[in-house]
């Protein structure tokens, strides 16, 4: 969202994506999955996987590649820990965080255009 970092939200609106493909890990008993056997498990697309995988380095780790060999991706130790309504609740706490933010960043906007108007209408 207009590529300020601040802006850019990872879990707000993605977390049934998040879940998705971290169950899928869980599903597949797999230690490593190429984003593509994601994408054909979950019917996710193939960039919106790869853009989750990188964007969330809580949840999911590339594994170090060698030449030639293909880009993979598991559950990072932490995540690979807790239970899965432990990391549903820290999906939902990033989801709260990442909102609070969009609210506090809407509402400073808001304000300060009031104060332009309260500023500007005696004026007039």
């Amino acid at each position: 969202m207009l590529g300020i970092p601040a802006l850019e939200f990872r879990f707000r609106g993605k977390s049934r994506l998040l879940l998705d493909i971290y169950y899928c890990f869980i599903e597949q008993g797999s230690a490593a999955l190429h984003p593509t056997q994601i994408a054909k498990h979950t019917g996710i697309s193939f960039a919106e996987v790869a853009r989750r995988l990188e964007a969330t380095p809580e949840l999911f780790v590339k594994l170090p590649t060698r030449a030639g060999d293909v880009t993979r991706y598991r559950i990072t130790s932490s995540t690979s820990a807790r239970s899965a309504q432990e990391v549903e609740a820290l999906v939902q706490q990033n989801v709260q965080r990442e909102s609070l933010l969009f609210y506090s960043l809407a509402a400073m906007v808001f304000l300060t255009l009031i104060i332009v108007v309260m500023t500007i209408a005696p004026n007039v």
